[in-house]
């Protein structure tokens, strides 16, 4: 086990210093695959939001959930809901600002 898991983190740095070896290249030229950064920019924005739906629709079940089994602890619950959503969506907004920075 331990041999196949030195071998696997050698072949793992083997392979990241032969991609980090590149030259450095000018973001928008064709020859340098520039013009994938917009199509990659949709796909992580379709990603992070898709999954940042799946987060809060999992985070609201569960405080409906709780809430329902104790009605006694809905304002902190409904706090610390709130306040999950609010980490949650800021995931995607952070992922927007990227893309706006990367592909302008």
């Amino acid at each position: 086990m331990t041999k196949k898991l030195f071998l696997l983190l050698a072949l793992m740095f083997l392979g990241c210093s032969l991609a980090m070896a590149a030259g450095p290249g000018t973001p928008n030229n064709p020859t340098d695959g520039g013009q994938w950064v917009a199509i990659t920019a949709g796909f992580s924005m379709a990603i992070a939001s898709g999954l940042c739906g799946l987060a809060q629709s999992k985070a609201i079940a569960s405080a409906a959930e709780g809430m329902a089994r104790n009605p006694g602890a809905a304002t902190a619950i409904r706090g610390a809901l709130i306040l999950g959503l609010i980490f949650i969506e800021s995931l995607s907004l952070y992922v927007l600002v990227i893309i706006f920075a990367k592909v302008s």
